[in-house]
């Protein structure tokens, strides 16, 4: 597995949605476990989201359940996030990671393939 790369952030009012989209390169992405973490300004990098390598199982931060959802398309190389009911406080920078095989881990020392980060900001 090659570079990610993170899209689909922007500048939005709360209550609205967006869905971030992390591409990835290379052949093997259908064998990596893949993840998001956001990280605010002056605090710790913390997990969103993650979803395992088959898909078929997924972790969410007790923050974004109910509101965001972790998705895969294999065929795209791409991993998505769709993020509903924004608030201002998930107002962050937004990372995608990856590690080969593996389930939906939500600490992000698992994980050893990262992007660049995506912009997110929730105006109240």
């Amino acid at each position: 597995q090659g570079q990610l790369v993170e899209s689909g952030g922007g500048l939005v009012q709360a209550g609205d949605s967006l869905r971030l989209s992390c591409t990835a390169s290379g052949r093997s992405f259908s064998s990596y476990a893949m993840a998001w973490f956001r990280q605010a300004p002056g605090k710790e990098r913390e997990f969103v989201a993650a979803i395992s390598w088959s898909g078929g199982s997924t972790s969410y931060a007790d923050a974004v359940k109910g509101r965001f959802t972790i998705s895969r398309d294999n065929a795209k190389n791409t991993v998505y996030l769709q993020m509903n009911s924004l608030k201002p406080e998930d107002t962050a920078a937004y990372y995608c990671a990856g590690r080969v095989w593996g389930t939906a881990f939500t600490d992000e020392i698992e994980y050893d393939h990262w992007g660049q980060g995506t912009q997110v900001t929730v105006s109240s």
